[in-house]
């Protein structure tokens, strides 16, 4: 039997090339090009309208990445930490748009924390990506809000200060999807991402994406060589030496496994078992609170509830969304406004 070829065209007539966007301008190796990749794929397979997606971010990294995919879409690249209210707004005005929000660990569990749980209130119909690598790489490498406790950076010291846990804080928020996943495990990603964009409300994925930049420290057992060590300074930094994509072969249910990252530091990495209850709100946060004193990131879908209604649902919002009404139907005539004019005297 042959190789299944990929179709040139999907079932709307676009290529996969239609749903690229500018070519990166982040460092070789970065995680969030990987993510991008992803998203390119999953709107070819499943063969989205760009016209009919907005992309939405906010300030960092991460934040520049839809401008590397779905290029045809709409798209608005908010204040720091602000990207909810403006997705909030969007998707009360066309409630038909398919929302995908790009934020990172500083985005949303630093400045942002606010908007995020607010988000996740309302429910608005989104999903919600935060490339989480536990620095600020946008401003040279300080430890973020996600950081691990005793984590130790080479420009920023010992962290001290608990983590902050985004699939923990979007459960507690009431978020009716909750995912975390790992940018090396493309597979898993793209699949995360196809349910997501079939959920009714706001889908959470936290996607650990490691930072070939600044995630590096010297005290690390399997740190860079020498010359690695020496060649970046805080203030001034014009290139970054290039490194390979970290991708993990496929693995079990239940499998823990070990991934060493670009700087020689590892992290765990462990699926759910087959048996696990994604549907148990208490089981899901018992496992993330497990999973943080094992210092694992277990990964796939931790949470759902998918009777939950989203925002537009609440709202009772009609069926033609409120940006594409017709004057007649959304300004008062003369005579309501002389009504309302006169019930005021």
């Amino acid at each position: 039997m042959g190789t299944r070829r990929e179709p040139t065209t999907n079932l709307i007539g676009l290529a996969k090339v239609d749903y690229n966007g500018n070519p990166t301008t982040l460092c070789q190796g970065c995680g969030h090009n990987s993510i991008a990749n992803q998203i390119v794929q999953v709107g070819f397979e499943l063969s989205l309208k760009p016209h009919e997606i907005i992309k939405l971010s906010g300030i960092g990294c991460s934040s520049k990445s839809p401008a590397y995919f779905l290029g045809k879409s709409h798209g608005f690249n908010a204040l720091h930490g602000r990207m909810p209210s403006v997705g909030t707004g969007a998707l009360l005005a066309n409630h038909q748009l398919r929302a995908i929000g790009v934020s990172g660990d500083g985005d949303t569990a630093s400045i942002g924390m606010g908007q995020f749980k607010h988000l996740m209130r309302r429910n608005i119909r989104m999903v919600y990506i935060v490339e989480n690598n536990g620095v600020y790489g946008l401003t040279k490498g300080q430890h973020s809000a996600t950081a691990d406790e005793g984590q130790s950076l080479k420009y920023a010291g010992i962290n001290e200060l608990p983590p902050i846990d985004i699939c923990l804080e979007a459960i507690i928020a009431g978020c009716g999807f909750v995912a975390r996943s790992f940018a090396g495990d493309a597979k898993q990603v793209r699949e995360l991402l196809k349910a997501a964009l079939s959920h009714r409300g706001t889908a959470v994925l936290d996607i650990i994406s490691p930072c070939v930049a600044f995630n590096n420290h010297e005290t690390s057992t399997k740190s860079f060589p020498y010359g690695q060590e020496h060649e970046e300074p805080l203030h001034d930094i014009g290139w970054v030496a290039p490194a390979e994509e970290i991708i993990i072969d496929d693995y079990e249910p239940g499998e823990m496994r070990d991934v060493q990252l670009h700087d020689g530091s590892h992290i765990k990495l462990r699926k759910l078992d087959e048996d696990y209850d994604p549907k148990d709100k208490m089981g899901a946060l018992h496992r993330l609170q497990w999973a943080q004193e094992k210092q694992e990131f277990i990964t796939g879908l931790i949470y759902i509830d998918e009777n939950r209604p989203s925002l537009a649902e609440i709202s009772r919002l009609p069926h033609v969304p409120l940006a594409l009404l017709p004057e007649e139907k959304i300004r008062p005539s003369r005579e309501a406004l002389a009504g309302v004019m006169a019930s005021l005297q």
